[in-house]
């Protein structure tokens, strides 16, 4: 088994007004638990458009300024669109540990992305818990990940 866990250097954070308050908890986690991290916004609960700070989250990665990521909004599902339009970012939706141990062993997630209004601050980190603790498996994993297309030209 290929051990390649998470490497982190500094976490880009980001969300949209209905993850705002989650994005609070998750901020006070990693202050707690020594992370650094970088916030690409919202600032406020003021409504806002996720795509602005998905596509912010997502460049930061590509520019390697921040790995990997944590995004939320309301239903985690519009952020996690956004951020997969992005060349090597594989934005993986968790609501529970399990999920978070599966796109991290078998997707090699790098941006873990929770539902804002579905979950609470207790699940969230033991959603955190569990991606920033586990492996990436590779091999057969690795292949399946090699296949997703970069652009739509790149489709077989």
């Amino acid at each position: 088994m290929q051990s390649n866990m998470i490497d982190v250097k500094t976490i880009g954070i980001a969300s949209d007004h209905a993850g705002y308050a989650l994005k609070q908890f998750v901020k006070q986690y990693l202050d707690e638990n020594g992370y650094a991290y970088h916030d690409y916004g919202t600032y406020s609960e003021q409504s806002c458009d996720y795509s602005d700070f998905g596509h912010a989250l997502a460049r930061g990665i590509e520019n390697g300024e921040v790995y990997p990521g944590i995004a939320i909004c309301g239903s985690g599902e519009g952020i996690s669109m956004t951020l997969n339009k992005h060349k090597d970012i594989r934005a993986g939706l968790c609501w529970i540990p399990e999920i978070a141990h599966l796109i991290r062993q078998h997707n090699n997630a790098n941006v873990l992305v929770m539902p804002g209004r579905f979950i609470d601050e207790a699940m969230a980190e033991r959603i955190m818990d569990e991606f920033f603790a586990t492996d990436f498996e590779g091999g057969r994993h690795q292949a399946r990940i090699d296949k997703i297309p970069l652009q739509a030209e790149d489709m077989v």
